[in-house]
């Protein structure tokens, strides 16, 4: 059972993170649906809780608590309401650059603020011709002097309207090592945003795109070496982003099970609640077996990132396997409640349009199986989660209580 990956903090954690989300989200969630407008406040309020700090050792003010204690933030989070589960993951790719490749002097800046939530951040990287090929990212970065110059565009960036700081990826010189990584706070001179575009689902939450025109930003806002960028983008999306994504999933599937479960014991056929129906039983115990194998993949993954262990392979599968499950799950739910599923007094349709927002992000489900293709021919080239473990699991006196 997945319970074996947790201990009683992380289920105090639940109880809390869940009472917030049923009380402060839930009520906020019509007026996004309706508006489609960034939530900028309810973002702050969830920042000031101090879960975007999770993964940031105490010794900077975060909580500590490692992977395990974010799925479970974000699930619960996406659980109540899709577009503040993404906001979380979003940022928590912001965090992990800075955790990663931070010099101490920008961990000590930046990391502290993160936990409190009085900053957020992002991670740059897609752009509009080049997707998950990110060695064919077209922005560029010139030396000049004591700062670098960035001029481009990046799309696709979570919370690209209320971060505060972007983790952004240039070109600074040719091939795979000719990327690099710097902080660009929101502010500056040089970098403009396209104006809020309205989505398919994840109302409230911004993705937009950044313009880079001529920035200077000073060379002490580079992260890690030149060079170091393709490093920065591709242990955040494998170590922060899918894992990330899978919890968000995760929560949207508990939300579709529990809703259709309400729905077929309110619902009367024949007299009866709709559940007595043999055929709409066996759906029910479909949702019930994704949503367990699900569950399972994602915290299995999370421990094993907490503990130190290499588990690429199980990131990538978790990703995979609860995105397709979600929305498999978002079909069946429809299924079930028929042409009831097309009206927004009940959220299923709500949750059909969000779980497709988690498809592409982080690399799709055939980017993943690609990846798990090449392990099983003996053709990956590394492990992450090895590389980077002294950063990324829960430190021993924590993991002990955790």
């Amino acid at each position: 059972m997945f319970d074996d990956y947790l201990a009683e903090r992380h289920h105090e954690l639940r109880a809390e993170v869940r009472d917030f989300a049923e009380s402060k989200v839930a009520p906020r969630v019509a007026d996004m649906e309706r508006t489609g407008e960034i939530e900028t406040e309810l973002a702050s309020a969830i920042a000031r809780q101090g879960w975007i700090g999770v993964t940031v050792d105490q010794a900077y003010g975060g909580m500590g608590a490692g992977h395990r204690a974010k799925t479970i933030i974000i699930e619960e989070l996406a659980r109540v309401c899709g577009a503040m589960g993404a906001m979380v993951q979003a940022s928590q790719l912001g965090v992990a650059k800075v955790i990663h490749y931070g010099n101490e002097r920008q961990k000590r800046r930046w990391l502290p603020r993160f936990a409190q939530g009085s900053c957020l951040p992002t991670i740059a990287v897609t752009e509009p011709g080049s997707g998950s090929h990110v060695l064919g990212m077209e922005t560029t970065a010139r030396r000049d002097g004591d700062s670098y110059v960035l001029s481009g565009r990046k799309s696709y960036v979570g919370n690209s309207h209320i971060g505060h700081v972007h983790g952004v990826v240039a070109r600074t010189g040719t091939g795979s090592r000719g990327l690099t990584a710097f902080l660009v706070e929101a502010d500056q001179p040089g970098l403009s945003l396209e104006p809020h575009m309205r989505t398919l689902g994840l109302k409230g939450f911004s993705f937009g795109e950044l313009h880079f025109d001529e920035c200077r930003i000073p060379a002490a806002n580079r992260l890690g070496n030149e060079g170091d960028g393709l490093d920065v983008a591709y242990s955040s999306s494998m170590l922060y982003g899918r894992p990330n994504l899978t919890a968000v999933a995760l929560g949207i599937q508990q939300a579709i099970l529990e809703e259709t479960v309400r729905f077929t014991i309110e619902r009367q056929r024949y007299g009866k609640p709709l559940h007595d129906l043999s055929t709409i039983t066996v759906k029910i115990g479909q949702l019930q077996s994704w949503l367990m194998t699900s569950r399972q993949t994602a915290y299995h993954a999370a421990y094993l990132l907490d503990t130190g262990q290499p588990c690429d392979a199980e990131l990538m599968n978790a990703k995979v396997v609860n995105v397709e499950l979600a929305i498999d799950s978002a079909r069946t739910a429809m299924e079930i409640h028929a042409a009831a599923s097309l009206f927004t007094d009940r959220p299923i349709e709500r949750y059909v349009r969000d779980v497709f927002h988690l498809f592409a992000p982080a690399g799709t489900s055939d980017i993943q199986l690609l990846r798990l293709g090449e392990l099983a021919l003996g053709l990956n080239k590394g492990q992450w989660s090895e590389r980077l473990a002294a950063t990324t699991n829960a430190d021993h006196a924590s993991a002990a209580g955790l």
